[in-house]
């Protein structure tokens, strides 16, 4: 334990940081933060080539909005393919050009993956839409629609 001014004790003071206490963080939102291809949108490219002056400023983590497949209801939260790199924002090539060139800088990349939703043209979300049998089924909540033909609702 460590006392510090008023006698206050502090536990594990004398214990190093883990590497996040005094990190730097940057949030990317990739559609809007830089166009590297010139078609109006920001992408993985804008972000690779941008590496070096986030490295300038003194950042030592980027977190990075979902940029997987989505038709982009909920700004990219709405997953339709966990694993690849939607086309408008790049490929997997350039995804791992960016890790690289980022460790090379120091610089951590955190990716804000989203497991605990989908969206609605995801291949899981389809099939447990497609049959009360489906193994699929019970990964999402399901509700009867209202009694007169509407949609179901959290009142009942």
């Amino acid at each position: 334990m460590a006392v510090i001014g008023s006698g206050l004790r502090v536990p594990h003071a004398s214990k190093p940081p883990h590497w996040w206490e005094g990190a730097a963080g940057y949030q990317v939102y990739v559609p809007s933060f830089a166009d590297g291809n010139g078609d109006g949108m920001g992408d993985l490219i804008g972000v690779l080539e941008r590496l070096d002056y986030l490295a300038w400023l003194g950042i030592d983590l980027i977190w990075l909005s979902p940029f997987f497949v989505s038709p982009l209801a909920d700004h990219g939260y709405d997953v339709a393919d966990h694993c690849q790199v939607d086309p408008r924002f790049g490929d997997l090539e350039v995804f791992d050009a960016l890790i690289e060139k980022a460790h090379q800088l120091g610089i951590r990349v955190l990716l804000d993956f989203v497991a605990n939703h989908t969206s609605d043209q995801h291949p899981w979300f389809r099939g447990s839409r497609s049959s009360s049998s489906d193994p699929k089924r019970d990964w999402y909540i399901w509700r009867d629609g209202a009694a007169a033909g509407g949609p179901p609702n959290n009142s009942s």
